[in-house]
């Protein structure tokens, strides 16, 4: 059963950290989501003030954020000691889990800066577990070379290619996500499996996109919700399309959030500012 467009949720223009612009789909008006995606941002400029001020040091609990790299340099800190390079093409996971600190400061002054920063829920049993962070390089990204003359990088997840499983560098996540880049040319078409249990959306940065079974042309810069199926298809325009996929377990649970803490209760809200507060947010 092909997956259709249930609803568009455009990208708001908005601005986070110290004043990095940014057009927020997910998580932006009311605060609309989709289990387990807590919010999507994309950060797309050629001018350093839009975003040269960066993310200073900050602090998250009960969540997991994902930042992918189209274009630029930032580098990543946190309290654990990680540090990573995130640079075109490359990934970060961060697993806030009870809590973590971290930065992602430009490292340039010039040019374009362009990518992702995804929310994903963590389920209540693991959102005090211990904080984590993944630095993948471009290098570790899996691609394949469609039949098409199209690209799919594969960041979660999977893709069945000649009969061969090829897999990206995430796993072992209890939502199960998938997250993959595709790069259609014009007219390209592109099918793939997504699992009847997730829920799942596309976003188009680049190019003209229509989706589902009869095809439906989707809007750019905006979360394309599907609905039910297990199969996703669709084809590029005629300046072809580049898009990105993303799906994932829902976990059926109450969200309380407030600003960067993602819980399940207020009473766990207020004892994550009371913790950051007294300097045991990110105690074991």
């Amino acid at each position: 059963m092909i997956r259709n467009v249930q609803t568009v949720i455009p990208g708001i223009a908005t601005s986070d950290g110290a004043g990095v612009k940014l057009r927020r789909s997910l998580g932006g008006q009311q605060r609309i989501r989709l289990d387990p995606f807590l919010m999507l941002d994309e950060f797309s400029s050629n001018d350093p003030n839009d975003y040269v001020a960066g993310f200073p040091s900050h602090p998250h609990r009960g969540f997991e954020t994902v930042t992918y790299m189209l274009e630029g340099h930032m580098l990543h800190e946190d309290h654990l000691g990680n540090q990573g390079h995130l640079k075109t093409g490359g990934v970060q996971w961060m697993t806030a889990g009870r809590g973590i600190i971290h930065s992602e400061m430009p490292q340039q002054v010039s040019g374009a800066m362009r990518g992702f920063q995804l929310w994903i829920n963590l389920p209540a049993k693991e959102k005090m577990k211990a904080a984590g962070y993944q630095d993948i390089q471009v290098e570790d990204i899996p691609t394949v070379n469609l039949a098409n003359g199209g690209l799919l990088k594969i960041i979660a997840g999977s893709y069945v290619t000649s009969g061969e499983m090829v897999a990206g560098p995430i796993g072992g996540i209890t939502t199960e996500p998938l997250f993959l880049d595709v790069h259609l040319p014009i007219g390209g078409e592109f099918d793939h499996v997504v699992p009847e249990a997730h829920n799942a959306f596309l976003y188009v940065y680049e190019g003209e996109l229509a989706v589902g079974d009869p095809l439906k042309a989707v809007p750019k810069q905006a979360a394309v919700v599907l609905g039910k199926g297990d199969h996703l298809k669709v084809k590029a325009g005629s300046a072809g399309a580049q898009f990105i996929v993303l799906a994932a377990l829902p976990l059926g649970e109450p969200i309380v959030q407030h600003g960067p803490f993602v819980m399940n209760t207020r009473e766990e809200i207020e004892q994550a500012i009371e913790d950051y507060q007294n300097n045991r947010l990110t105690a074991s």
